[in-house]
């Protein structure tokens, strides 16, 4: 079966990052299930094709003249669904990596061709599942401008002819610098701790970053243009901000970004002792308990509203609070994220 690295990275986007526990690459439905909702989505395609037909001059359906062969062709390459509590989320995601720049032919088919992609995944969405609500994604690490700008165009359009028939999923354009801001940088930040051998993104830069800074440097003299294109000087790969942080979960960032601060002694031992406390953690991160728990005080079984594996800072245990929340009534997110402006 071919591999595609950019469904490889989105699948662990929405594994590691969305938090989805069923995640799927290459989805395509089955000729045995039936399609429901055939009346809306009729609608939608009619009424879709007539907008963008007299508003931009795209024939979006060019060869497909019925639901019936529009649906039959349709391949979502990642989607996902996470559950939390007593409702579920779905994510659908088209990636396209190609090196020059994002391109199906002229700027005008290349752009129907993205509308038409998301269009058609929300009909296999509310077609197939029931769902009448979810995140619809199409993205590529590298748009010409006049391209993106084309798209960034048509979204409203899209999720209005949507809105319209009682259908709220969120169109999403991410390419460029959002690629790597929103997708890449998070990945990168809970590259560490994913241990999984089929996420091959993943375990490829692993095993690029086991050599890389390992080789001393040679003053640019000394190397020769051969040496200089076939081993170039290996830097490790790992992320540089917290940009990307706004499409982690707060539960996500403590237990991979915030974990990595502490263990790597980016907190002076000062903090780590304020940090033991449920006065300061309270005022800096607006959590009820203690961040950090000593392993000893309860002789190292993992109390009640903590993470059960242990992290060690300046040789010491302790444990790290996992009661975060990030509801209108409760949100702990905005003190985090003050605190990482500041720290990391």
């Amino acid at each position: 079966m071919k591999i595609e690295i950019g469904e490889s990275l989105l699948l662990s986007w929405l594994k590691h990052i969305k938090e989805c526990q069923l995640v799927q690459t290459n989805w395509k439905a089955s000729y045995k299930w039936e399609l429901k909702n055939k009346e809306i989505l009729e609608q939608l395609m009619k009424t879709s094709n007539e907008l963008f037909s007299q508003k931009h001059g795209y024939d979006i359906y060019k060869g497909n003249r019925s639901l019936a062969q529009l649906i039959g062709q349709a391949e979502i390459d990642v989607m996902g669904i996470s559950y939390e509590e007593n409702q579920s989320n779905i994510y659908a995601i088209d990636v396209a990596f190609h090196e020059a720049g994002l391109n199906y032919g002229s700027k005008d088919e290349t752009v129907t061709r993205v509308i038409k992609k998301c269009l058609r995944t929300a009909m296999c969405i509310y077609g197939y599942f029931g769902f009448n609500t979810g995140t619809i994604i199409f993205t590529s690490p590298k748009i010409n401008p006049s391209v993106e700008q084309d798209l960034m165009n048509c979204v409203d359009d899209i999720g209005l002819v949507l809105k319209d028939l009682g259908l709220n999923f969120k169109i999403r354009i991410i390419g460029n610098d959002d690629f790597s801001e929103k997708i890449l940088e998070p990945v990168l930040n809970v590259l560490g701790d994913v241990a999984d051998t089929s996420e091959l993104f993943m375990r490829s830069l692993q095993m690029y970053n086991l050599f890389a800074g390992k080789r001393p440097k040679q003053a640019a003299s000394q190397r020769s243009t051969t040496a200089k294109k076939i081993t170039p000087d290996l830097e490790v790969i790992e992320s540089q901000g917290i940009d990307g942080l706004d499409e982690m979960k707060i539960g996500v960032i403590v237990r991979t970004v915030l974990r990595k601060m502490l263990e790597d002694g980016k907190v002076s031992e000062e903090e780590i002792k304020k940090m033991q406390t449920r006065e300061y953690s309270k005022e800096t991160f607006d959590i009820q308990y203690p961040l950090l728990q000593k392993t000893a005080l309860t002789q190292g079984k993992s109390p009640a509203r903590y993470y059960s594996d242990p992290l060690k800072v300046y040789g010491e245990e302790y444990f790290l609070c996992s009661e975060w929340f990030e509801v209108q009534a409760n949100n702990d997110r905005p003190y985090l994220m003050k605190w990482l402006a500041l720290h990391k």
